[in-house]
């Protein structure tokens, strides 16, 4: 069995959503925020030897070559990075678009877990309410932004995929995952979780599930031939949407500020020692920026180079926006909830894999349905 409680009265108090650390009188914020996304990618880092950079005789070069060495040094999955200019090189000389499409799908990975480290050191400086709204719009800012230019160029068919895509792979890949890999590394114990924030998860979805279902079924409930419901199913969609984007705004508040303490992401007291931010406000912020521009440049080529990538390789582009970019993009996150729950630390999956749904569903999907796409579907 898991570690026991003291008395019932605590057990109850579990089963009905209170942290075991919140019980114990532990407090695990601090100026920045850590939600179970951050937990999960930092898994992927590893720390750097400052003596490498100490004996540079110029300051200022030695403050850039030490947050060189902790922003793109500073992962696991450093080895990617050579994809980035290897994706732009290839791109420049007029290489096979389906190498152009690998090398920036695979540049992808290492930036999107980069971006959750840049967004953890900002958070430091700016407080937990900032830090936390910098890190819900950002968790999937590759997902995002592959969206938005698959829109731009209306690739409703890759839009529309590569949202779908990022729900359920959060939802049946990770969560299931991590459910059945937990449960085989902790058969002797009992995994626990949080049940209020999966409450909230999970209801939040079910919203967006109606919300997206509404118009479908209007549309589909009100055609009489001869009679043109277009106009009212755009409408009605729109409706559905501000009503998403009010609930998810609440949801933003009620996670940041009212009830936070639900959604703190349950880790050893041990590390809270250190905590720190390893780089400059200003640093991050600029990193983040350019880092940002490179996923933009990035995901240009990947929904530019799709078709022929499947064209090539023999696989359908539903196959390549549903399964390969939603797991390429957040291959990071994912693989820290897998962790998680071989640690027998359930919360942080769930909060990894429904958190991450959650964003998609209500926030990221209204944002991106394009006005012709009810004839499309």
């Amino acid at each position: 069995m898991i570690s026991s409680m003291e008395s019932a009265g605590e057990l109850s108090h579990l089963e009905n959503g209170d942290s075991y650390k919140a019980l114990m009188g532990k407090e695990s914020w601090n100026n920045g925020i850590k939600t179970a996304q951050n937990m999960s990618t930092s898994l992927m880092r590893k720390k750097s030897d400052p003596v490498l950079v100490s004996k540079v005789r110029f300051q200022m070069l030695r403050e850039f070559l030490a947050n060189l060495q902790e922003v793109i040094l500073g992962t696991k999955l450093a080895v990617l990075f050579p994809a980035i200019p290897l994706a732009i090189a290839a791109d420049f000389y007029k290489f096979g678009r389906p190498w152009i499409f690998a090398l920036s799908l695979l540049g992808l990975t290492p930036l999107a877990e980069r971006v959750s480290f840049l967004t953890e050191q900002i958070a430091y400086y700016t407080g937990p309410t900032v830090g936390g709204l910098l890190n819900a719009t950002c968790g999937n800012a590759t997902e995002l932004i592959i969206a938005l230019f698959a829109l731009c160029r209306s690739k409703i068919h890759v839009l529309k995929y590569s949202l779908l895509g990022s729900i359920l792979s959060n939802l049946l890949l990770v969560l299931g995952t991590s459910l059945l890999c937990g449960g085989l590394a902790n058969l002797k114990k009992e995994q626990r979780y949080d049940r209020k924030q999966a409450d909230v998860n999970s209801l939040l979805l079910l919203l967006g599930l109606l919300c997206h279902m509404l118009p479908l079924m209007f549309r589909y409930a009100a055609a009489e031939p001869g009679v043109l419901v277009a106009d009212s199913t755009l409408l009605l969609s729109r409706a559905s949407s501000i009503v998403m984007l009010v609930a998810y705004i609440g949801y933003i508040f009620f996670q940041l500020k009212t009830h936070r303490q639900i959604f703190e992401s349950q880790e050893e007291d041990d590390t809270e020692d250190e905590e720190k931010a390893v780089i400059g406000f200003w640093s991050a912020f600029s990193w983040l920026v350019g880092m940002t521009l490179i996923i933009a440049l990035l995901s240009e080529y990947v929904v530019g180079t799709i078709e022929a990538a499947s064209e090539s390789w023999g696989i359908s582009i539903s196959f390549i926006s549903i399964i390969l970019i939603p797991i390429v993009g957040n291959a990071a996150e994912h693989a820290g909830a897998i962790i998680f729950a071989f640690k027998n630390k359930l919360d942080i999956s769930l909060g990894v894999a429904l958190g991450s749904a959650t964003q998609i569903s209500m926030f990221a999907v209204r944002f991106k349905k394009p006005k012709n796409s009810f004839n499309k579907l």
